[in-house]
């Protein structure tokens, strides 16, 4: 699979150099969402999840379950291997280290 975020790499990692964990999970699960063409509606019916919840967790506002994280990728049509492993979404200490499958 590919990287999930394409475009400007720079602009993207200076907007989440300043998020804190749940802020980076909403604006990745946004950046899907909305390459999907998907609405929160949809993703909320596809996934199973509230929309109210969905809107949340894309502003960064709830702490997920691995349970509804489960639910929102496979919405999503990703895995976590591949959206976790981003090195978009990394700091820098972390770029380079893979987390394994």
């Amino acid at each position: 699979m590919r990287p999930i975020v394409g475009g400007s790499i720079g602009l993207t990692h200076i907007i989440l150099k300043h998020m804190n964990i749940k802020e980076k999970f909403g604006f990745k699960v946004k950046f899907l969402r909305e390459e999907k063409g998907f609405s929160i509606e949809q993703l909320a019916n596809i996934s199973n999840v509230d929309r109210n919840y969905i809107s949340d967790i894309e502003k960064g506002q709830r702490n997920v379950s691995i349970t509804i994280i489960e639910k929102i990728l496979q919405g999503l049509d990703t895995d976590f291997p591949t959206f976790f492993n981003d090195n978009n979404f990394r700091s820098e200490d972390e770029k380079g280290t893979k987390i394994s499958d």
